[in-house]
């Protein structure tokens, strides 16, 4: 089984495609906070805000997530 890497996948993401967690927020229309939270693995998003990560960084479900 797969360990589940996604807040470390999301911040090499997000910092790769040069966006600030405030920017990613406002893309998703969420608070800045929640970004953190994902990143900090304090939460994890909903399968549509995981969908919508998906299409903002040209991700398979599987690729963000592991």
């Amino acid at each position: 089984m797969k360990e589940i890497r996604f807040p470390e996948n999301l911040r090499s993401l997000r910092k790769s495609a040069d966006m600030t967690q405030r920017h990613l927020a406002a893309v998703l229309d969420v608070d800045q906070r929640t970004i953190s939270a994902w990143e900090k693995g304090v939460c994890e998003p909903s399968f549509a805000m995981l969908s919508k990560l998906c299409e903002i960084f040209g991700e398979t479900f599987d690729d963000i997530l592991t």
